[in-house]
């Protein structure tokens, strides 16, 4: 992908969030990688959503090294940084500080499957990684946090829960695309604030059988996904 058509996208994934009500202020961050060149491209440190355009995008290697270096990049880049490095699988990491999932990032608190909607994205719980020890906060906070989402993530396929809730930080989330990423936090929002509700008609609740939440998953997801129309995404 053209350096410039990068840019617009991440610029429009983090317009996204904001449209979607996931951020507030200031709080959260979106980037995107073109693979064939090593680029990432990342939200400016501190910019306003409404005054941010696509020249403020910031372009850094793989390695943190700046490709331009117009505005500093988002202050959580380590972190992106680490997730494009440990999954290359994914084109896209996200930030945000959204209401419910942040809920259960403070509580320490896993978002369970539950139900369908929850199984069409995240093939089991979004998981919330351990807190950093004193150590990592002081020596390397942002690069830990990553590392910490990969410890968390372990053995399972990134794009089957694309996403973690950061412990008492709050949730990252990924996909192929900056569009797939955006979506994602969406629904993680969506999700989180109907395991919040169900759980307080009904703290013990059971999880959605497996049998079930591989039913909904598979059939968007996967070598032989049957959900929408040929050569779509969704």
């Amino acid at each position: 992908m053209l350096l410039d058509a990068l840019k617009s996208a991440v610029l429009e994934a983090n317009l996204a969030t904001v449209r979607s009500g996931l951020v507030t202020a200031t709080f959260g961050n979106a980037s995107g990688i073109d693979r064939d060149s090593g680029t990432v491209a990342i939200k400016p440190s501190g910019v306003p959503y409404n005054e941010m355009t696509p020249d403020q995008i910031v372009a850094v290697s793989l390695d943190g090294a700046l490709i331009d270096n117009r505005m500093k990049p988002s202050s959580d880049l380590d972190t992106h940084l680490v997730l494009y490095r440990a999954f290359p699988e994914i084109g896209a990491v996200i930030h945000t500080h959204s209401t419910y999932a942040t809920i259960f990032a403070q509580a320490l608190v896993p978002i369970p499957p539950l139900g369908t909607t929850h199984a069409d994205y995240f093939r089991g719980a979004v998981p919330v990684t351990r807190h950093l020890s004193e150590e990592e906060i002081r020596d390397r906070y942002v690069a830990a946090t990553g590392d910490a989402i990969v410890e968390v993530i372990g053995d399972r396929d990134p794009l089957e829960v694309p996403a973690a809730l950061v412990a008492s930080h709050g949730p990252f989330v990924w996909g192929r695309t900056p569009q797939d990423a955006a979506l994602n936090a969406l629904i993680l929002e969506e999700v989180a604030r109907m395991a919040w509700s169900s759980m307080m008609l009904r703290p013990a609740l059971p999880a959605i059988p497996d049998a079930l939440l591989d039913r909904h998953f598979l059939r968007k997801h996967g070598a032989h996904a049957t959900y929408g129309q040929t050569g779509a995404t969704r």
